[in-house]
């Protein structure tokens, strides 16, 4: 198996109702996201962050774990809840990326979703940058209807 889609992590979702995950902005729980490779194994039964298929960067610009992410918030609007995520971008990298994992850095690592890019994804010596959706009911990177 491999990174085959877009998911949210099927234990996210139990974890919300037993209030694991805390998406408030200021005074949250930290996020991060890595970056994995073809080989990684990612999909909606990740559980939490693994070391495993993560990619490597040469040049310095990432380390195990990836980097942290800022929280825009919550909102709620026509019936769905939302939170997002600042763009992230990891600077001076070599590195080739087929997807990545949003995982709760505060709580145990605990998995929030897969992003799957479609294919791999490259940077020489330059910048790789996650470019979040518009914080929107209709295109936030969570969203609960």
């Amino acid at each position: 198996m491999a990174i085959t889609t877009n998911a949210i992590c099927n234990s996210f979702k139990k974890e919300l109702l037993e209030a694991t995950h805390n998406f408030s902005n200021p005074g949250g729980n930290s996020f991060k996201l890595a970056l994995y490779g073809t080989p990684a194994t990612l999909g909606k039964s990740t559980t939490s962050f693994t070391t495993g298929g993560q990619v490597t960067s040469p040049s310095g610009g990432y380390s195990s774990g990836g980097k942290a992410l800022v929280n825009t918030g919550t909102s709620l609007a026509t019936n769905t809840a939302i939170t997002d995520f600042s763009d992230l971008s990891f600077v001076g990298v070599t590195i080739t990326a087929r997807g990545a994992l949003i995982y709760n850095d505060t709580n145990a690592d605990k998995s929030v979703a897969v992003l799957d890019f479609g294919g791999e994804k490259t940077a020489s010596a330059g910048t790789f940058t996650i470019q979040f959706p518009a914080f929107t009911t209709s295109a936030a990177i969570l969203r609960i209807a």
